[in-house]
């Protein structure tokens, strides 16, 4: 089953060439929205999407600000500057949607995808 992502303005060409080549639906924030748009705006358009939002923006991982039942997903990629574990982390999402591949099983999840570990907050 298709997963569908809303990808921010830093999510990599390598990560979403990847969620594609698997099947997966992603659209690129340049296709709705400028790329500094605030990220009330951003997640507001993941939402209207019924995506999952996915970003390397730090911000989106505060449970604070965002928190997870109010949203339909957020996936937090933590690259940290370090672009040689993108393989790494792109294998951990990719394991993660080929495990749960069901739209409705993210509802409402902060999924935070490391090179080494996936973590779950709702």
């Amino acid at each position: 089953m298709a997963l569908r992502s809303f990808a921010d303005h830093c999510v990599s060409n390598q990560i979403i060439n990847a969620l594609r080549e698997a099947g997966h639906e992603v659209v690129r924030l340049k296709e709705y929205l400028p790329a500094e748009s605030p990220d009330a705006l951003v997640i507001a358009k993941a939402q209207e999407l019924d995506a999952i939002l996915l970003s390397l923006n730090g911000d989106f991982a505060d449970i604070v600000t965002y928190p997870p039942a109010r949203f339909k997903c957020i996936v937090a990629l933590q690259i940290l500057n370090h672009p040689e574990a993108t393989r790494a982390l792109i294998t951990r999402l990719m394991t993660h949607f080929v495990i749960h591949p069901s739209q409705p099983h993210h509802r409402g999840k902060l999924i935070i995808v490391e090179a080494h570990r996936v973590r779950i907050r709702e």
